[in-house]
């Protein structure tokens, strides 16, 4: 299996980290179509904030190419309570077959152009181990035992139990997402081959979030948190992870979430090289000045690919 590389979203139209301009070159009229010519899978995060209708997932499936994959978060009602309770006054636990068939809907022109890689359920830090905890998340995979599901936890005390959690997982055929991000006392630790060298049919599901410790929890802006570039050698035990996890026939997907200023589509650049993969498309010229580590890694639009010698 070929591992599949890509970003955490693709729009991100203005703030400071905007990709316009850099990642996008100026004029670019459809940003999703020209993501799709340079990766082949992108994690959809606008399905967290808001279930998106079946007519935009629809746009989504005509305006990529045969063979991309969507990886679509899960709307926070379903994995962040506190946060939707706080956004709409609205009974977070007052949950059924209504939110699930709406999401289900969405999700029916992806499916249906076979262009769904994994659903995600993302919980925050601040959900915790405990019985009813494992119940919940045993309610939720199995709410969508129809799709390739990878849960992500954030609270160390997760990792504290990662045998008996991935066991939970293991029976909905999940993955559990292998994460990357400022170390905390409360942060979750996992052991990456839990992670790589779980059965063939649990996906491989691993998330960069950056390592900007300083803006993590204190920011003006929640974009300032994920302005972070990752070395090539900080990069490197996730691509070793990736091959290890391909080479024994599991689905692979990586995800970066360090997005301010296009970081992540520099260091998903990065990752492809490294993987022995082609990358694809031409990127401006802004973008490889900005990220000297992609000279002759991608190719400058108009100038032909000049590689660095090995």
């Amino acid at each position: 299996m070929t591992p599949r590389v890509g970003t955490s979203g693709w729009s991100y139209p203005s703030g400071k980290g905007t990709w316009k301009e850099i990642f996008y070159p100026r004029g670019t009229r459809d940003e999703l179509a020209y993501y799709a010519d340079h990766f082949d899978t992108v994690e959809v995060n606008s399905s967290f904030y808001r279930i998106q209708s079946p007519q935009t997932a629809l746009s989504w499936a005509r305006r990529t190419p045969p063979g991309f994959l969507f990886s679509v978060k899960l709307f926070q009602k379903f994995t962040h309570p506190e946060m939707y309770l706080k956004k709409t006054g609205l009974d977070p636990w007052d949950l059924g077959q209504k939110e699930i068939d709406e999401f289900r809907a969405m999700l029916d022109p992806l499916a249906a152009a076979d262009k769904i890689g994994v659903l995600l359920a993302q919980f925050p830090s601040s959900f915790h181990d405990d019985p009813a905890a494992r119940e919940y998340v045993d309610w939720l995979l199995q709410a969508f035992r129809d799709y390739p599901m990878a849960v992500e936890f954030r609270h160390a005390s997760w990792g504290d139990a990662a045998a008996d959690v991935d066991a939970l997982l293991a029976r909905h055929d999940a993955g559990l997402v292998l994460i990357d991000e400022p170390r905390f006392a409360a942060s979750i630790r996992l052991d990456p081959a839990l992670v790589t060298g779980a059965a063939v049919s649990r996906p491989v599901y691993m998330r960069l979030h950056g390592r900007n410790a300083a803006n993590w929890w204190a920011h003006e802006k929640s974009e300032d948190r994920y302005d972070y570039l990752y070395s090539k050698e900080e990069l490197t035990p996730f691509v070793k992870a990736a091959q290890d996890a391909a080479q024994g026939g599991r689905k692979v997907f990586v995800y970066l979430n360090n997005h301010f200023s296009a970081k992540a589509a520099a260091n998903a650049a990065i990752i492809k090289a490294d993987l022995g993969q082609d990358v694809p498309g031409e990127y401006p010229d802004a973008m490889v000045d900005r990220y000297p580590a992609l000279a002759g890694i991608v190719r400058v639009a108009g100038l032909p690919l000049l590689r660095k010698p090995s």
